[in-house]
């Protein structure tokens, strides 16, 4: 007789909206995953998640550092702002914990290595937040090509429009790197993958349009941006950011291949048209979140992670995937203030922390 396997342990590094996705998904659809334990700084997030997801008392915690010496779990799920990514995923990986790390990965390349050798040293699970990598949709694609049957990729053009105002933090690039990290790093990513090749030269032009009705004065404070890839293989790849963007959340990708185009996503939250009178004509519904365009995606990666981890099979969207999409934010970055094309090895074999 098989005795039925434990459940993996999960504390929740960040309790506010991208934690709640995440305590979702173990508490109603990943059962191999139980949520124990949460972390947030903030008193009234702590005990508002907390309660929603039954969390005792005493199993939430004001740090990670608290929680660790508790340490009735096995994994951390991390969606803290990016520039506490670093301490977090080293402390966790250094006290033996698996780690989950929402994207954006870190602010630099020396803090994306700090963490995969913390996970290596440690023989721990690291998993980036790329959940385009599982949504049903984008992993069919992906499956497909893989198949060749578009032939090899030529051009893939990644977009990522998101409705709301970025937090303060998230417009300041010594905290954030900007939109290009915070918004667009799964357009970094999935462009990478599908193309099967890594970037090799970028060019990115900004726009502001927004920035004075909001009353926001940060500097290279953007709202709108464009790049431009070459990749090591050939391909050219385009990634196209807006937030805000008032219309809804939109995240689609076209991949022209030698011999034809895959098309992924629809600006239509659902397949219903509806249409009452002859003035107003047909409407349909749009998607307006993120958490509701990838909610398969969300749980699938969640899902992936546990599997990692029961297994030790190597995760599918590993740290080495996290440090190429912070490059690619590196290197867009420099090329939009020194107002060129960038070569991204000049951002590989740069100074570290530069």
């Amino acid at each position: 007789m098989h005795l039925k396997q434990q459940p993996i342990r999960v504390c929740l590094v960040g309790a506010g909206r991208a934690g709640r996705v995440h305590a979702n998904s173990l508490t109603q659809h990943v059962p191999g995953g139980v949520l124990v334990a949460l972390v947030d700084a903030v008193e009234a997030t702590r005990a508002e998640t907390g309660e929603m997801y039954g969390i005792d008392d005493s199993a939430r915690f004001a740090t990670l550092e608290a929680a660790l010496t508790w340490g009735q779990f096995d994994a951390v799920v991390i969606t803290t702002p990016t520039f506490t990514h670093r301490d977090l995923a080293v402390a966790a990986a250094r006290a033996q914990k698996h780690v989950f790390l929402e994207k954006p990965m870190a602010l630099n390349l020396a803090e994306c290595d700090d963490i995969i050798d913390a996970a290596a040293e440690n023989s721990v699970v690291l998993q980036i937040g790329f959940m385009r990598r599982f949504d049903p949709e984008f992993a069919a694609a992906y499956e497909r090509i893989q198949a060749g049957e578009i032939g090899q990729p030529m051009i893939v053009k990644s977009l990522t429009h998101g409705p709301g105002l970025p937090p303060a933090w998230a417009r300041d690039l010594s905290l954030s790197n900007g939109m290009l990290a915070e918004v667009n790093s799964h357009d970094w990513d999935c462009t990478r993958w599908l193309a099967g090749s890594n970037p090799q030269r970028v060019y990115v032009e900004i726009a502001n349009f927004k920035g004075e009705r909001h009353q926001i004065t940060t500097p290279n404070f953007y709202d709108n941006q464009l790049t431009s890839i070459r990749f090591e293989n050939g391909a050219l790849g385009s990634i196209s950011g807006v937030c805000p963007c008032e219309y809804g959340y939109d995240a689609r990708v076209e991949i022209i291949g030698e011999r034809g185009i895959m098309q992924i996503g629809d600006i239509r939250g659902q397949a219903v048209i509806v249409g009452t009178n002859r003035d107003q004509g047909y409407i349909t519904p749009i998607y307006r979140t993120w958490p509701q365009r990838f909610a398969w995606g969300y749980i699938r990666e969640m899902e992936h992670f546990i599997e990692c981890i029961r297994t030790g099979n190597p995760t599918r969207a590993a740290g080495i995937d996290g440090r190429w999409a912070v490059a690619g934010v590196l290197a867009g970055t420099r090329s939009f203030l020194e107002e060129r094309p960038v070569l991204l090895r000049e951002v590989l074999y740069a100074t570290a922390g530069s």
